[in-house]
């Protein structure tokens, strides 16, 4: 293969927000993953919208990057009425929430183990998001890899396109840097307001409980900042 060609593979290939870090996956997280994926997974080409995730007509919350999941829980237990969907790339991470949907009896949450970025726009219609959730995403604070940050313009208005009117988007970064640059992308895109008004950080939601991400920035004194926007 040319040097050419390969460029050219290279270039088509989207910049991913994640690295494979996954760590170890246990025998029961793989059994969950592989006897529960069809009661809470989605997957491509089954279909897309809020009647087929659920069979009902309620307000979608969209939690990206979802972690070990406790959040997620708590916002389907202590709303059943609402639906939940979370978005994760890491199988360890979602098969101990399978694991925790099922023992629990949660039937509003579904699941997709996909990349966000390519995700979002193949689930999910326009218009059809409540609310969308993006807690602690890797800040990337080296310059040279900034270009791997989930949350840039592009990513902001793919969201902001699938936030009904009046829906919000709720980001927390863990890093100074990458928060200015978020408030800067807000201010830029058209079906956005910061609702705490420009440049300005929200308080942190009463929903939102302690991860694991937060805790571990909270020991090592980094600044945790909270942003709430607002379809227009």
């Amino acid at each position: 293969m040319t040097h050419l060609v390969k460029n050219k593979i290279q270039q088509k290939r989207p910049i991913r927000s994640y690295v494979r870090r996954e760590g170890r996956i246990t025998t029961g997280q793989r059994k969950a993953i592989e006897t529960l994926w069809p009661k809470y997974g989605l997957n491509r080409n089954s279909n897309t919208g809020k009647q087929f995730f659920f069979q009902r007509t309620s307000p979608i919350t969209l939690e990206i990057g979802f972690g070990n999941g406790r959040n997620l829980i708590n916002l389907a237990q202590n709303n059943p009425q609402n639906s939940y969907v979370g978005i994760d790339i890491y199988r360890p991470g979602v098969g101990r929430l399978l694991i925790e949907l099922e023992q629990n009896n949660i039937h509003n949450v579904k699941i997709i183990l996909e990349d966000a970025v390519t995700a979002l726009p193949h689930f999910f219609k326009e218009n059809s998001l409540a609310m969308v959730l993006v807690y602690f995403p890797d800040p990337w604070p080296k310059k040279r890899h900034q270009k791997r940050r989930l949350v840039n313009p592009l990513f902001l208005k793919q969201i902001a396109s699938r936030l009904i009117e009046g829906g919000d988007l709720y980001v927390s970064p863990d890093c100074a840097d990458y928060a200015k640059t978020i408030l800067n992308s807000i201010e830029d895109e058209q079906l956005l307001k910061n609702i705490m008004g420009p440049n300005c950080y929200a308080k942190k939601p009463l929903t939102r409980l302690l991860t694991k991400y937060e805790a571990r920035g909270l020991r090592y004194k980094q600044q945790i900042l909270d942003i709430q926007a607002r379809r227009l």
